[in-house]
C-alpha cells in the first residue's frame, strides 16, 4: 500500500500531496526530510531507491520545471507498480503546473485514476508471469528424447567403424560437406596412430628430454672460458669520498650537517623555545588565496565531446537545435568527466555515481541559447563537488572546547586509522595548533599494540612539553583513555588527544578494542586519519569503519567518524581524489589536512582550490 506521493519544488514548496488530499494518516518520522538531507542535497539522487525508518522510498524529477515527486511505502512491501506511477504522475502534473499557481485539489481526482491504473497493470504483469507453460515442456521432453535416440546410433555407429575400419561411417556423412565427413568419419584409432607417424618417439619436439639437458650441462662445463679461472686479483680503486651538493657557483661549506633532535643537548626550556620560535605559527590559522587562473584563461573544451565547426555553425545549431538535453546527449561529456576525476585519484564508484547524479540533474532541461552542453555539465559537476565538500554541520574545534572548558571537563580527541597513516604524527601537529591557542593539551598513549608507538608519543610530548599519560603495553586501550581523561580532569587541562593504534578495517578483535574505547569514554570528536594517497580504498575504510563502530557499539546511537584529516597531501601533486571519496561516502567533512614534516603544516580544506584541482 502507498503510505504518500508527494509534489514538491526544489526551492521546497509543497504543491500537492496524497496525505492532505485524501486524508490519510500521518508518516511516522520524517522519512522526506532524511531523503532531502542524505540523498538529493548530497548529490546521490541517482540511487534507485531511499530507506529511512519503516519506509522506502523512490522519487523522480521534471528538472524544466525543477519539481520533485516522492513516492513513499512500507519497506517490508514490493510494490511493483511505484516507477510506472511516478511517470504518469509526472507526465500528468507537468501538464497543469503553473509557477504562479498554488491550489492542485484537481489533481486528486487524476492521481486516483492514475494509481488504479497501475495497480491493474501491475496485477496483470503479475499473473501474465505467473501463468504455466503446459506445450513447450512436452516438446522439449520428445526432442530430448530423439536426440538421445540420435546419440545413441552415433555411438553405435562408431564402434561400428573402429572395429571395420571406418567402413560404416561413410554411409553417415553422405549429407555433409565431403571433406569434413571424411575428417570425422576417421575412427580415433586411425588418428593416434597418423599422430604417431607425424610426431613419434623419434621425433618428439614437445616432450622433456632428461638426457638431452644433461649433456647441454655437461657441455657448459667443458666450455667455460679461461679468463675466468686466470682472472687476476686487482685492488679496488679509491673510491671518491662523499662531498657536499654544490649550489649556484658557490664556495663549498665542509661543515657536518646534523639533523640530531637536540634535545639531548639542551634542557626541555630551550627545546620548547627550538620549536617554537623556528617552526613559526601553524599554517591551519591563515587563510589560502586561490588564484581564479580559469576566469582568466579560456574555457577548454572536455576531452571527447566532438568540437563544433566554426563560429557560425555553432551559434546556428544552439539557436535552431534541439534545447532539451536527452541522456544521450551528455553521455559523451559526463564520460570525459569520469574519466578525469578517475585520473585525479577519485574512487570509480564514487565517479560513476557522481555522474549519474549529475545527469539526472540535467536531463529534461532547456538548454539556453548560445551554451555548449560540455560547458552545462561541467558547470552543475562543480556545483556538485562543492555541495559534497562543503561541511553539513559546522565543527568549530576552539568554541567546542571553550563550551566544554565552562563545563569543567576537558574537550577530548580520539585519532582512529589503519596502520601507517600518520596518526601520531599528525596528533603532535594539532597539540602545537592547540598550543598557539594558549590551550592546554595532555596526551593519552592508548597505541598498547604497536612496538615502540609509546616511545614516539613520548617525544612529540617532550618536545612540545606537554604531558603525556602512558600505561605501557598489553594493557586495555579504553581504561588507559578513561583513566587519561580523569587525570586531565584534575589538572585542569583542556584537551586529551587519544592515540589509538591502527588498524586494517577487517580485524574484527582490534575494531572492538576501538568500539569500547568510543562507547566507553564518548569523546567529543572521532577523527578517521587517511592517507591522501589512497583511490578506491578509501571507500572500504571509510565504509568498513562506520560499519564496524554501528555493528560493535552498545548503545542504541552508535557514535560513528565525525571528520577526517588526510595525511601526505604534499605529495600527491594533483590527485586530490582521496578527499572527495572519504568525504562522499562518511559525510563526514575533512578538518584538517596535514601537507608536511613539521609541526606547523598542518592546514584546512580549502574546497574551491580542490574542486578547480579536480576539473583542471
Amino acid at each position: 500500500m502507498l503510505e504518500e506521493l508527494l509534489i514538491f519544488t526544489r526551492g521546497g514548496l509543497i504543491l500537492w500531496s496524497s496525505c492532505r488530499a485524501l486524508g490519510g494518516a500521518a508518516l511516522k518520522g520524517s522519512p522526506i526530510d532524511a531523503l532531502i538531507r542524505s540523498c538529493l542535497l548530497e548529490e546521490r539522487s541517482a540511487d534507485a531507491s531511499f530507506s529511512q525508518d519503516n519506509y522506502a522510498l523512490k522519487w523522480t524529477f521534471h528538472n524544466d520545471l525543477g519539481l520533485v515527486f516522492v513516492a513513499v511505502y512500507q519497506r517490508m512491501l514490493h510494490l511493483l507498480y511505484v516507477d510506472d506511477l511516478l511517470a504518469a504522475v509526472r507526465k500528468e502534473f507537468s501538464q497543469i503546473y503553473d509557477p504562479k499557481r498554488k491550489d492542485y485539489h484537481d489533481f486528486t481526482d487524476v492521481f486516483r485514476q492514475l494509481h488504479l491504473e497501475a495497480e491493474a497493470r501491475a496485477e496483470n504483469m503479475k499473473k501474465s508471469k505467473q501463468q504455466p507453460i503446459t506445450s513447450r515442456p512436452s516438446q522439449s521432453i520428445s526432442n530430448n528424447k530423439t536426440s538421445t535416440e540420435v546419440r545413441g546410433a552415433d555411438s553405435t555407429a562408431t564402434g561400428g567403424n573402429k572395429k571395420k575400419g571406418g567402413s560404416a561411417a561413410k554411409d553417415d556423412s553422405d549429407s555433409a560437406d565431403s571433406d569434413k565427413g571424411q575428417e570425422n568419419s576417421q575412427p580415433r584409432s586411425a588418428l593416434l596412430v597418423k599422430g604417431k607417424e607425424n610426431g613419434g618417439p623419434k621425433d618428439n619436439n614437445g616432450a622433456f628430454d632428461v638426457n638431452k639437458l644433461q649433456k647441454l650441462r655437461n657441455s657448459k662445463k667443458k666450455t667455460v672460458p679461461a679468463e675466468i679461472g686466470t682472472k687476476k686479483n686487482t685492488t679496488k680503486p679509491d673510491t671518491k669520498k662523499k662531498v657536499n651538493r654544490v649550489w649556484d657557483d658557490k664556495p663549498t661549506d665542509n661543515k657536518k650537517l646534523d639533523f640530531t633532535d637536540p634535545a639531548d643537548k639542551r634542557g626541555d626550556d630551550e627545546v620548547i623555545d627550538h620549536v617554537l620560535v623556528n617552526q613559526g605559527e601553524s599554517m591551519m590559522d591563515k587563510d589560502e588565496n586561490v588564484s581564479s587562473d580559469s576566469e582568466d584563461e579560456e574555457e577548454e573544451e572536455v576531452q571527447g565531446v566532438p568540437k563544433k565547426k566554426g563560429w557560425f555553425s555553432s551559434m546556428f545549431q544552439s539557436i535552431s537545435g534541439n534545447n532539451v538535453l536527452e541522456k544521450s546527449d551528455l553521455q559523451p561529456a559526463l564520460k570525459a568527466l569520469k574519466d578525469r576525476l578517475m585520473t585525479k585519484n577519485v574512487a570509480e564508484e564514487i565517479a560513476e555515481k557522481l555522474c549519474e547524479s549529475v545527469a539526472a540533474s540535467l536531463e529534461g532541461k532547456k538548454l539556453g541559447s548560445f551554451t555548449r552542453i560540455s560547458s552545462t555539465v561541467q558547470t552543475a559537476m562543480e556545483e556538485a563537488l562543492v555541495r559534497i565538500l562543503t561541511p553539513r554541520r559546522s565543527i568549530d574545534i576552539l568554541r567546542d572546547v571553550q563550551s566544554a572548558k565552562e563545563r569543567g571537563r576537558p574537550y577530548v580527541i580520539v585519532f582512529v586509522g589503519v596502520n601507517g597513516v600518520g596518526k601520531s604524527t599528525n596528533l603532535a601537529k594539532v597539540a602545537y595548533w592547540l598550543l598557539q591557542h594558549n590551550l592546554s593539551v595532555t596526551l593519552a598513549a592508548c597505541d598498547t599494540f604497536r612496538s615502540g608507538a609509546v616511545e614516539q608519543l613520548r617525544t612529540h610530548a617532550r618536545r612540545l612539553k606537554i604531558p603525556i599519560f602512558e600505561k605501557g603495553y598489553e594493557k586495555d586501550p579504553a581504561v588507559v583513555a578513561k583513566e587519561a581523561i580523569q587525570e586531565a580532569a584534575r589538572n585542569k587541562s583542556d584537551v586529551v588527544l587519544v592515540d589509538t593504534a591502527g588498524r586494517m578495517q577487517d580485524n574484527e578483535p582490534l575494531m572492538r578494542a576501538l568500539s569500547k574505547l568510543i562507547n566507553l569514554n564518548n569523546p567529543d570528536l572521532v577523527l578517521f586519519v587517511g592517507e591522501a594517497l589512497v583511490g578506491n580504498d578509501a571507500v572500504d575504510q571509510l565504509t568498513k569503519f562506520n560499519q564496524k563502530l554501528a555493528d560493535l557499539s552498545s548503545v542504541p546511537t552508535a557514535r560513528l567518524i565525525d571528520g577526517i584529516l588526510l595525511t601526505k597531501f604534499d605529495t600527491i601533486d594533483d590527485k586530490v581524489g582521496a578527499a572527495l571519496s572519504m568525504v562522499y561516502i562518511s559525510g563526514a567533512p575533512v578538518m584538517f589536512v596535514g601537507c608536511g614534516q613539521s609541526y606547523t603544516d598542518l592546514k584546512k580544506l580549502n574546497v574551491k582550490s580542490i574542486v578547480k584541482t579536480l576539473l583542471k
